[in-house]
């Protein structure tokens, strides 16, 4: 009896990661604080901040090489970056990657094998904090921050039509 009420006990489990996987990741969150600032290096080690890109719209991509909707998502970025690079747009994607077990020169190696047309840079633990506080990060989240810094959007997993319809609504 036991075994059997164990068994139901890890099908609900089962099932409830399961929803919260194929609804929670879909989700749009409605958003409005200022954006934290963050001072990051990329792959050739200079400094990036966020408010560089005051007066750009702003995808902040949280992903990492590992994840497959990261992966996933990664032709839409390119495609997005570059049909609205003109309207400022900026795709930025701060990867999660341990730089202990993932160099910078894997990174580039992805980023060329991948096509990635966007700025690529490596998290830390401030960022994380400031972003997501005591929770882990679901990767990918993407933050949609409009050109005066306010986060408006933050999408959880990869929703391709979610992701058009929060920058488009921006770009309005």
């Amino acid at each position: 009896m036991s075994y059997r009420l164990n068994s139901i006990f890890n099908k609900l489990i089962f099932v409830s990661v399961l929803a919260f996987t194929i609804f929670g990741c879909k989700s749009d969150i409605a958003a409005g604080p200022a954006a934290p600032d963050f001072s990051l290096k990329d792959l050739s080690d200079k400094t990036v901040t966020l408010k560089q890109y005051r007066g750009s719209i702003v995808v902040l991509d949280f992903w990492a090489t590992w994840c497959p909707p990261c992966r996933a998502a990664i032709p839409e970025l390119v495609a997005m970056q570059e049909k609205y690079r003109d309207k400022k747009l900026a795709v930025i994607g701060i990867s999660m990657d341990d730089p202990r077990k993932v160099t910078n020169e894997y990174l580039r190696s992805f980023s060329e094998k991948f096509n990635i047309n966007y700025i690529i840079l490596r998290f830390d633990l401030k960022v994380v904090e400031d972003y997501f506080g005591a929770q882990a990060p679901a990767l990918p989240t993407l933050y949609i921050i409009d050109r005066d810094g306010q986060v408006r959007d933050k999408l959880v997993g990869f929703d391709p039509d979610a992701l058009q319809s929060a920058v488009e609504r921006l770009l309005k």
